[in-house]
C-alpha cells in the first residue's frame, strides 16, 4: 500500500471518552424512578446489564423497562438529558477544538449512542460546549447491531492514512479490539464505561496505553500528535 499523505488520523468515541455518560444516564434513570447504582459498579457490569443495574437494582429496573413503550420513554428522557444537561469531561472541548485546528490531523467521531436522532443530539450537546462537530472530518453513528471495526477501516481507507499514523480513543474493550483489528493504535480511557481493573484484568489490555483521567488522555494524544 502506498500512502499519498503524511497526515495523522484520530478517531474519537463519545460516551465515556469525551462525554460524561454515566451522570447523564443516571439523571434519566432517576426521572423514571430507577436506580443505576454507583459508578464503580456500573463500570464493572457486562455490557448487556449496563442499563439494567446491578443485583440490587435489576428486578425493579427490569419491571420498569419491560415494555416497548417504557423503553421508548426512557430513551426519550435520556435524549433530553443529553441535549440539555450532559457534560463533556473537563478539557475535552478545547482538546477537540485543537485537533480540528491542527492542519496535519484528520479527526472525527465514530460512536454508538442510545438516544433519539443521535447525530442531532450530539450536535446539540457539543454546541453547548462551543464545539461545532460539523467541523469534524467525519461523524459516524454505529447501529447497535454493527461493530465499529468496519467503520474504523472504512474511514482510514477513505482518507488513505497509514495505520501507523492512526489512533483510536475509546473506553471499552470493544474499542480496543476494533482499533487493533484495523492496525491502529488505541488510547484507552478507564474513567468511562469500563474501569482500569476491568480493562487490565478481564481483557488483559496493557496499562501502558490506559489513561485514568481525561487530562492524561489529552496529554498522551497531543504528545503523540506533536501538538
Amino acid at each position: 500500500m502506498i500512502y499519498t499523505n503524511n497526515k495523522k488520523l484520530v478517531i474519537l468515541d463519545a460516551d465515556g471518552t469525551t462525554i460524561d455518560a454515566y451522570n447523564a444516564i443516571e439523571k434519566a434513570f432517576i426521572a423514571h424512578g430507577m436506580d443505576l447504582g454507583d459508578e464503580e459498579s456500573f463500570q464493572k457490569r457486562h455490557h448487556i446489564f449496563k442499563y439494567l443495574g446491578g443485583i440490587k437494582q435489576f428486578p425493579s429496573n427490569l419491571r420498569k423497562n419491560i415494555t416497548t413503550a417504557n423503553r421508548q420513554q426512557i430513551v426519550g428522557t435520556l435524549t433530553g438529558v443529553y441535549r440539555n444537561d450532559a457534560a463533556l469531561y473537563p478539557g475535552i472541548a478545547d482538546f477537540i477544538s485543537r485537533l480540528i485546528a491542527a492542519p496535519d490531523v484528520i479527526v472525527g467521531m465514530i460512536t454508538r449512542n442510545i438516544c433519539n436522532e443521535p447525530l442531532e443530539t450530539l450536535r446539540q450537546l457539543f454546541a453547548r460546549h462551543n464545539v461545532d462537530i460539523g467541523q469534524l472530518d467525519f461523524l459516524v453513528h454505529v447501529p447497535l447491531e454493527e461493530k465499529k471495526t468496519v467503520h474504523f477501516r472504512k474511514v482510514r481507507e477513505e482518507y488513505n492514512v497509514n495505520p501507523a499514523k492512526s489512533y483510536v480513543c475509546g473506553d471499552e474493550n470493544k474499542d480496543y479490539v476494533a482499533a487493533i483489528s484495523t492496525g491502529m493504535h488505541p488510547f484507552m480511557a478507564s474513567y468511562g464505561f469500563e474501569n482500569f481493573l476491568r480493562l487490565t484484568n478481564k481483557f488483559e489490555i496493557s496499562p501502558d496505553i490506559i489513561s485514568r483521567t481525561p487530562a492524561e488522555l489529552i496529554e498522551r494524544v497531543q504528545h503523540a500528535l506533536d501538538i
